[in-house]
């Protein structure tokens, strides 16, 4: 994926109030997130589109406020995506190339994983919820206010203690990216420079939507 799409998973989400238990659920998960400063989590992504193999990728995700995140994956090896609160960049080693794109330009994306970046508000772009159980957890279902969004619906797996184990993002296509988010720890000591993005010897850097 494109770093422009990536960057559509990766930045900030929300949803109109619903009722009941189901109020209280996405309150105690606003709350969870809303409040960290850091947050560390093994991280597994599958994209599914029709006719193709699925691909899964995985690794390790870091976050600090304000608007920082380094996924570093282990598969594939030593491709990373980063966000300084200025520029996101995507390294992919295949082609030794860093995909750059300014975070202004990304303002206005709205990302089912806002959670990540402690921006969750569950009372913004979403229409409506529906929720269903599953194992230990609750399915909630919530569908975009917008339909010029990029995505269709979204559905967060949430855990009793309020940790959002899974999220996973319908495209108009049926396209899914399915993130699954495993050990998480909660404001764990990050050293800044975590955040700070250095282009590989020899990697071409190109501006995202150049051609």
């Amino acid at each position: 994926m494109g770093l422009r799409a990536l960057i559509f998973f990766l930045a900030a989400v929300s949803a109109p109030a619903a009722t009941g238990s189901l109020k209280e659920l996405l309150d105690s998960v606003e709350k969870r997130y809303n409040r960290s400063q850091t947050l560390q989590v093994q991280f597994t992504e599958t994209y599914s589109a029709m006719g193709r193999a699925p691909k899964t990728e995985s690794g390790t995700l870091y976050l600090r406020k304000p608007g920082r995140m380094r996924w570093d994956y282990a598969i594939p090896r030593g491709k990373v995506f980063l966000g300084d609160g200025k520029n996101f960049y995507l390294y992919t080693p295949s082609n030794n190339q860093v995909e750059k794109v300014r975070a202004k330009e990304s303002e206005d994306m709205r990302a089912p994983l806002a959670f990540l970046l402690g921006k969750l508000n569950f009372d913004r772009d979403f229409r409506s919820f529906r929720s269903r159980p599953e194992g230990g957890g609750q399915w909630v279902i919530a569908d975009p206010k917008s339909a010029n969004l990029p995505y269709t619906k979204v559905e967060f797996l949430v855990m009793p203690d309020a940790r959002i184990e899974r999220v996973r993002v319908t495209g108009h296509d049926l396209s899914t990216l399915d993130f699954r988010f495993d050990d998480e720890r909660v404001n764990p000591r990050l050293d800044a420079k975590l955040f700070q993005f250095t282009a590989p010897s020899g990697a071409k850097v190109v501006l995202a939507g150049e051609n």
